[in-house]
Order: C-alpha cells, then structure tokens, then sequence
C-alpha cells in the first residue's frame, strides 16, 4: 500500500483527494460505492499498476479525505460527474478507462453519455448501467427497505448516531455482504440489523475496518446519504440514453443487488444492452456485493482482460 501516492486536486471550488499509483499513457479511473472510499480499490490499483497502466481513484467531495461541499444537502450526481470532468483536466488526461462500483456506476453512465470522447471502456460491479432516470425500487419494497429510510431526512442520522462511525461501517459491510436485502421491521432501525457479535467477513480486516472508521471520522456522513440515496429522484434530460462504448458487468452471484425488483431479470434477460449494446457480463459464483475485495485475484483478472482487448 505504501506505494499508493496522494494528492489533492482544486476543482469546482473543493480540494478532491485522489489517490494514485502507476505511469504511462492509458489511465484508469475507479469510482467508489457506499460506504467506501478509494481505499476499496487498493488491490485493483495495484494490480493495473503493475500491469503498466496509471491508476487513480478519487474521494467524492465529502468523501474520505475530499472536502465536503458547503451545502451538502444540495449535492447531487451531476457534481460527482463535473467533478470528474474537473480532475482529468486539472490532470490533462484526455481519455480514461471507468472502474466503478455500486453507484459509482451513475456518474460512470452519466459522464460516458455526455463525454463519451473520454471514455475508452467502463468496468462496473455490483450494478449495472440502467436509465439515467429516477430510481424507484424503493416504490416496491417494504417501509424498512434501507434505501427508504435513509431518504428520509434525519433517520439514518439517529440511527448512526448511536453507533461509533467504525461500527457503523462494520455494520454496513456485514449488511451488504449478505445475500438478502437489508430491510428492517417496523420497530427496528437499519443498524439493529446487525447483532453486535456478527464477525465481519473473513476478507476485510480489522485493519481495513480501521482505515474507513478513520475517514467516516473525518467526513461523517452527511453527503455520503444525499449521494447517492437522497438524490436518487434527479431528473437528466439525456436524449436516447444510449452508451457505446465497451462495458464489462462483473457481478457476484450472490450480491443482494440482484434481489431488487427487476434487476435481475434486467440483467440475464438482456434488456441491459438496450443501454448498453456492447455489454459483456461475467459472474463469480460466491460473489457478494463486495466481489472485487472478496475476490481481488479473480476480478484483476477479469479487469486486465478486459483493459487489454480495449486498449
């Protein structure tokens, strides 16, 4: 890890920390999920490093080490996308290939629809390049669907506010690793979800742990709920949301995500490639939500296959 690099870039206003490993010409930009930062990409950095590309992955702003916004309730997808914009050319990289996970996918989608001159190929996990139109999976599940409560302003706020930040991401990533939705009873919170007891998963360390609690210290919470699930009703005026570039799915076979209403028909049915025509989807057995940190080996694999044949 020691020969991760970071820096801090000035775009829209906010210092953005990026961390960055690697030389050469081809870059490749990998996007965070919740409740992540840079720091889940660290063995697929390395990996592409090692492989001679130049890796980079940023903090959202009011992420990890990134400044928050002045008004975080405000912040939106589109800012995630500007501020992409805004790094590659503070950076003057003109072309970079997307890794992106879990929501990152939206501003992933997004930046290849409006720049598609940018992008030479995406890589998404755990979600899939859909519409850049509202999400409403949260129309079709329970009240305690935790998309759900934490739209609404202030209740995952109580609800972590009774928790260290630690164990709150402790908790998240036990949730997220599971195979079934995390929905709570009508007496329950999200994080009473988690018994105090439950292990975490055998491939994320109590070391690993300690590096998020540290940067949710720093950042806290506040835009990390605005982006992505309290913005999820923004609206983009994108004509014939159509991306042409190469893309590869990788997904866990057993990654909750699948377990939406719809998506795993939207997936295996190949509806999918309405959006996006040049889609691969490769699957990992006993994946879960977190496939590129349970099985990093398996997914550099795939991911460098995938960077050759577009490169």
């Amino acid at each position: 890890m020691d020969q991760i690099q970071h820096k801090f870039i000035e775009a829209n206003g906010l210092k953005l920390h990026i961390a960055e490993i690697g030389t050469g010409p081809l870059v490749v930009v990998f996007l965070h999920g919740f409740p992540e930062i840079w720091y889940t990409w660290r063995h697929q950095m390395i990996a592409v490093a090692n492989a001679g590309y130049r890796a980079i992955a940023p903090d959202y702003r009011g992420y990890g080490l990134s400044d928050p916004p002045p008004e975080p309730e405000k912040t939106s997808f589109s800012d995630l996308v500007s501020d992409l914009f805004a790094i590659l050319d503070a950076l003057s990289i003109h072309r970079v290939f997307l890794i992106c996970k879990d929501f990152g996918a939206r501003p992933a989608c997004l930046f290849s629809l409006l720049h598609p001159e940018r992008v030479s190929g995406a890589v998404t996990l755990g979600v899939p390049f859909m519409p850049p139109s509202p999400s409403a999976f949260h129309k079709y599940l329970p009240e305690g669907f935790y998309v759900s409560r934490w739209l609404e302003p202030g209740r995952a706020e109580a609800d972590f506010g009774r928790l260290d930040v630690k164990t709150v991401v402790r908790n998240i990533y036990i949730l997220f690793s599971r195979s079934e939705i995390p929905i709570a009873g009508e007496d329950q919170e999200i994080m009473d979800l988690v018994e105090p007891s439950t292990p975490l998963p055998a491939w994320f360390t109590e070391e690993d742990l300690a590096i998020y609690g540290a940067l949710y210290e720093k950042s806290g919470f506040q835009t990390a709920l605005q982006v992505p699930y309290r913005s999820i009703h923004e609206v983009f005026n994108i004509p014939d949301p159509k991306v042409e570039i190469p893309v590869l799915l990788i997904m866990g076979e057993k990654d909750y995500i699948l377990k939406f209403p719809g998506m795993g028909d939207y997936i295996r049915s190949g509806q999918v490639k309405v959006v996006v025509p040049n889609l691969e989807i490769k699957y990992l057995p006993e994946g879960t939500h977190f496939v590129h940190e349970q099985f990093p080996d398996q997914v550099n694999q795939l991911i460098l296959a995938f960077l050759n044949n577009h490169s």
